[in-house]
């Protein structure tokens, strides 16, 4: 009997699955690769790097099986002001030191540690980064120069579109890149068979199809050949590590990256019913992927939730799928780079406009507020900082605004007092931390002076130092106008001297 081809084997059962789902990760990932390095200020052809080693070494690796990773929306802000602050040289090492940062903490198996980051401050760092990449890439839909800071990229979107409707040039940009926009709006309500081909692709194919009828006067990507493009690091790029300020960013890229790699994860993870994650082995395959990153010059990669869903949803099965959209990642780049250079700018600023607007989550700020405004507060200051100070310290902001909320909410006390005839019976129940002792001394001071106070802590259920020596000194004080003005109870109770001092 004559071999079917793609038949499956006893090595590969699934093979036909993961073959077929391949190729659209493969469509889906190739526009963003391109748009994601663009956006970042690098080569394109370092964005499809990225995503090969996404594929090829990261994707060979188990953790999550079904997670497709590249280069990513997320980081395109932190790289690109990487980039403008460091220069491309120095990023291939933050890159590096980021991965082998990322393998550590696999080994050590602190994956599972970043699933207690508050979801709050993670969708706020996405909506911080969605609300830079949209104003970030307004500029680049219209060909002209972007503020370096996040504020100035905000406030200066006026006087930026006031410059572009005096320019033919920046109104045709403008038009390709909303063009672009609309076909991924409506590419959603396509017919199902016509939606198996990305609306990503096809909003770049068609707007580079009409420059090229047209010949609109937009700029297009440049192209120079994927080896020229890599650029393992230097000494001078080695040396950058002596910088604080380099060391920083290197935190900031393992934060980031870990995270919304682990946080994708737990997300594919609910699309099917196959093995579940591995945290911490998914942490060491990404910090594997982004050293050989780092050693090429190229992109950082962290698990993207876009071509994970699509490798989901066209039928994947096993890990093979992610391998096999590296290699057509990597034919592609061998033998069409060229391809690359009829691409016009503006069809990648408008995919990434559409891809910030939706890392934004507009719902889930409405329903947080109704239900938990604390978090909700907690999302939109994480925001706020990040647009405002950068990514880095903005993520801070969040992460102790999140600890902080955290620390009053199980700090919770209650404190009841009722009348025993000659005495007053005061008992406190719950947590009692600092953060309670205005609460707790506002209680206590409030009783009368002339009554003896009958003090249960029995229903206390921890006592921090802090709040344990206001207690003694309130005692005391009590005793020292009459020495059995307190009477304690429980297991955590102060121990007052029997008179005054001397």
């Amino acid at each position: 009997m004559p071999s079917v081809p793609f038949a499956p084997t006893r090595s590969f059962p699934h093979f036909r699955q993961d073959f077929a789902a391949s190729l659209v990760v493969f469509l889906v990932a190739l526009p963003l690769c391109v748009g994601v390095a663009v956006a970042s200020g690098v080569p394109a052809e370092l964005g499809l790097v990225t995503g090969i080693v996404g594929g090829l070494v990261t994707g060979m690796m188990r953790g999550s099986s079904l997670q497709v990773s590249g280069p990513a929306a997320g980081l395109t802000v932190l790289v690109l002001e990487t980039v403008h602050a460091f220069g491309l040289a120095t990023l291939g090492v933050i890159v590096l030191l980021t991965g082998a940062l990322q393998a550590c903490m696999g080994l050590l198996r602190w994956g599972r540690w970043f699933r207690a980051i508050s979801l709050s401050v993670v969708e706020g760092m996405l909506a911080g980064i969605g609300l830079l990449l949209v104003a970030g890439q307004a500029y680049a839909a219209a060909g002209l120069p972007a503020p370096a800071s996040g504020l100035g990229k905000l406030t200066g979107l006026p006087a930026a579109a006031a410059q572009a409707v005096r320019s033919t040039e920046a109104l045709a940009s403008l038009a390709l890149a909303a063009g672009t926009v609309l076909v991924l709006v409506a590419w959603r309500r396509a017919p199902r068979r016509a939606r198996a081909v990305p609306g990503a692709l096809v909003a770049v194919l068609l707007a580079s199809l009409v420059t090229a009828l047209t010949g609109l006067p937009v700029a297009t990507v440049e192209v120079d050949g994927v080896l020229e493009a890599v650029r393992p690091p230097g000494a001078d790029g080695l040396a950058a590590l002596a910088s604080p300020a380099v060391l920083g960013t290197v935190l900031a890229f393992t934060l980031i990256a870990s995270a919304e790699s682990l946080f994708s994860a737990a997300a594919v993870d609910r699309l099917h019913p196959g093995p579940r994650t591995d945290y911490d082995r998914e942490l060491l395959a990404q910090g594997a992927g982004n050293a050989v990153c780092g050693l090429l010059g190229a992109l950082p990669l962290t698990a993207v939730i876009v071509r994970s869903s699509a490798n989901v949803e066209a039928g994947a099965r096993t890990r093979a799928s992610r391998v096999l959209h590296g290699g057509w990642l990597l034919l592609f780049a061998v033998l069409f780079p060229e391809v690359l250079a009829l691409v016009p700018l503006a069809a990648l600023a408008g995919v990434l406009v559409h891809a910030g607007w939706k890392l934004i989550p507009f719902r889930g700020v409405l329903t947080l507020w109704r239900g938990h405004r604390g978090e909700a507060l907690v999302l939109v200051v994480t925001a706020a900082a990040i647009l405002a100070a950068g990514m880095f310290e903005g993520v801070l902001v969040g992460l102790v605004l999140s600890v902080a909320k955290a620390a009053w909410e199980g700090s919770q006390l209650r404190v009841e007092h009722t009348d025993a005839g000659g005495a007053v019976r005061v008992r406190l129940l719950g947590t009692v931390t600092f953060l309670r002792l205005p609460q707790m001394l506002d209680a206590l001071e409030a009783l009368p002076g002339d009554r003896r106070v009958e003090l249960d802590l029995s229903g206390v259920t921890h006592l921090d130092h802090a709040s344990r020596a206001a207690l003694d000194a309130w005692a005391e004080r009590r005793a020292a106008a009459e020495p059995d003005a307190v009477r304690p109870q429980g297991p955590a109770a102060p121990a007052p001297e029997a008179g005054p001092r001397r």
